[in-house]
């Protein structure tokens, strides 16, 4: 099932993602190409507040060309570690930091053709504790029940994979625990 990698091509180096062409040997000893979004990884965070609302933040998408409720989230530094930089992306988008951030596993984003992998975290105990935003970021915040924002869910209002993906693990962990 293994594909050897036999020739990449760069094409394009940008401020966070890399695209290669690849050239790879299949399983069954034909050659195939895959164009690949080298990306460094990314980290997503369910923030619950005292009153266990999530703590959700709206910002235009311009690749979705639209704005999105998304649960906070951030791009890793070079060699960061996926919780200190959950821990900066929370008070740079929300203004709060977790007393308590506990994993949830992760995803990958879209393997069929970039390497991004999103560490999913839940965070509680939540202080108020503001980073500055990066510059080039408008976000508004808002706090929603758990409850309504599966249900948002399922109307289609949030949409992208990771807030998706980190809600619904939340979910279950809670009827679990």
């Amino acid at each position: 099932m293994k594909e050897t990698i036999i020739k990449q091509q760069p094409i394009y180096k940008g401020r966070i993602v890399d695209l290669s062409v690849v050239d790879v040997q299949l399983p069954d000893g034909k050659t195939s190409q895959r164009e690949i979004v080298k990306h460094p990884g990314a980290v997503a965070i369910v923030a619950l507040d005292a009153d266990q609302q999530v703590v959700l933040v709206r910002q235009y998408r311009t690749a979705a060309e639209r704005i999105l409720l998304e649960i906070p989230a951030g791009t890793l530094h070079p060699g960061e570690d996926p919780r200190v930089c959950a821990e900066r992306e929370l008070q740079e988008e929300t203004g709060f930091f977790p007393g308590k951030l506990d994993s949830l596993g992760g995803i990958f984003v879209a393997p069929g053709y970039t390497t991004e992998y999103i560490h999913l975290f839940v965070a509680n105990d939540l202080r108020a504790s503001r980073l500055d935003a990066d510059d080039d970021e408008f976000i508004e915040v808002s706090h929603v029940p758990l409850a309504e924002a599966l249900a948002m869910i399922e109307r289609g209002e949030i949409c992208d994979g990771k807030s998706v993906a980190g809600l619904l693990r939340v979910a279950l962990q809670y009827r679990a625990g």
